[in-house]
């Protein structure tokens, strides 16, 4: 080898070594242990091709103009409370085990209780979009619309042909689409909703030179519709057909809301189509009076890295930690950090029945063999773990003590916590969790309850393979 050769080979390892040592103290800030073990384990391996990896994914990055606006429009969500009447915000005295939960919400994400609410709970797919689309052709001022997928299939015609329908009325409609989940349904559909009149954002458009941009696996996934002002959707149903996944339809549960909450996800919506555009919603329609149309207390929580707190995750949590004789959570993705699993734990430990609900076959394979790295230390600590085999189970929620239930687009994995903007609504009501009880019944008749015995009896080779899966946890 030449000297110059060598001179290059020394100044290669020598840039190596500066990396992993610079690494070693800049990583770990502002950051969970596990992630920042996962991420020094890459970069101690492979220094500069992780370098390049973590400046593109590795930061929990906004822009400041986000963040400025996040400030302000929990400001302003704090001021407009203030001004409302005692009936609407102040919790029922029955209702006294869920005061802590309550307070914690409005301290993670503004937004305090609002009573008398009428919550329907959807479970059927079909039914779910019937039920928007008749409430869209029913509207008579604005139509919002917010969504991570709306594809370019027959579910996205159907919505789309509606809001064309809804402009033609005279309805102001906007819809804002996530710019990477629904990338199809806006090339599909964006430019003929806006020739009919429909204001159409991407949210969070990825590009290396657009002033607002933020990481490119940043997304808002967040599910929420409004009509009127008085007609509210949320839950974990994108506008997509139901066999999204070939083979295996889509099990789904959303939120139809009526009463004061509906203006929290009014306010929601506003606010980042604020952050889309720069521009506010006007109108002296947008947030009618607060009438009852129900008996239901009831609270939006929205979380993102726009708040500076994992607000989903640490919800979760104190539920966990508050209940008294049972828990039942359902998710898709099963891939939590080590205050979420050992709240888990401690719940099944003190005899709380702990039951959790995940679909046996998942629709990213890799995340699925992270996640299965999991069930052993469920398994050990008595919680049941149940495995859906009746399609994709991509409902997202939690119910404690048949009391307090928690129904949004948040999964109980990393990037949801971290990464993504997503919205679930509080429901503190027993009559409700009687009725999500009944559907939790049903999952728990199409899934296998998986044992101990049976688990351990795995291949090793599979274990080793989900173990390393599991070393990913910080990028699923």
């Amino acid at each position: 080898m030449s000297i110059a050769g060598i001179h290059w080979s020394a100044l290669y390892l020598a840039a190596e070594w500066v990396i992993r040592f610079m690494m070693l103290g800049y990583v770990p800030q502002r950051r969970s242990p596990a992630a920042a073990r996962t991420w020094l384990l890459l970069i101690f391996l492979l220094p500069i091709p992780g370098l390049i990896v973590y400046g593109l994914v590795g930061r929990i990055y906004l822009p400041r103009r986000r963040l400025a606006m996040q400030r302000q429009a929990s400001l302003l969500i704090q001021q407009a409370q203030a001004d409302l009447p005692p009936p609407h915000t102040a919790m029922n005295e029955s209702l006294e085990p869920a005061h802590s939960i309550a307070r914690l919400a409005v301290a993670l994400g503004d937004f305090h209780v609002f009573q008398g609410n009428r919550v329907e709970l959807l479970s059927d797919y079909v039914g779910s979009i019937d039920r928007l689309i008749a409430d869209i052709d029913g509207a008579t001022r604005h139509v919002h619309v917010l969504t991570y997928i709306f594809a370019a299939d027959a579910t996205g015609r159907s919505v789309t042909e509606a809001l064309m329908r809804a402009a033609r009325r005279g309805v102001q409609c906007r819809v804002l689409m996530d710019a990477v989940g629904s990338a199809r349904g806006l090339r599909r559909y964006g430019s003929v909703l806006r020739k009919a009149g429909v204001d159409v954002r991407a949210v969070l458009p990825v590009g290396l030179f657009r002033r607002s941009a933020a990481r490119f696996d940043l997304r808002n996934h967040r599910k929420v519709s409004v009509i009127d002002g008085t007609i509210g959707y949320i839950g974990s149903q994108n506008i997509v057909d139901p066999d999204f996944i070939p083979g295996r339809p889509n099990v789904e549960l959303v939120v139809r809301l009526t009463g004061p909450a509906v203006a929290q996800l009014q306010a929601l919506f506003v606010a980042d189509y604020y952050f889309e555009s720069g521009r506010r919603v006007e109108g002296s329609d947008l947030f009618p009076p607060l009438e009852a149309t129900g008996d239901t207390p009831a609270q939006l929580l929205p979380s993102g890295p726009a708040y500076g707190r994992e607000n989903a995750k640490d919800l979760m949590i104190a539920l966990m930690h508050g209940a008294r004789r049972r828990i039942v959570i359902t998710t898709p993705y099963l891939i939590p950090d080590d205050s979420f699993l050992q709240a888990l734990q401690i719940a099944a430990l003190r005899g709380v029945d702990v039951r959790v609900v995940v679909s046996q076959r998942s629709n990213q394979r890799f995340a699925e063999l992270a996640q299965q790295s999991y069930y052993e230390a469920l398994l050990t600590a008595d919680i049941k773990l149940y495995l859906y085999q009746s399609g994709f189970l991509h409902a997202k929620h939690i119910c404690v003590d048949d009391e307090v239930a928690m129904i949004g687009s948040t999964n109980v994995d990393i990037r949801s916590f971290s990464l993504n903007a997503e919205a679930s609504l509080l429901i503190y009501d027993p009559v409700v969790a009687a009725e999500l009880a009944r559907v939790q019944e049903r999952y728990f008749a199409g899934s296998e309850c998986l044992s101990a015995e049976r688990w351990s009896r795995r291949p090793r080779a599979m274990r080793t393979i989900q173990n390393v899966a599991r070393l990913a946890d910080s990028f699923l």
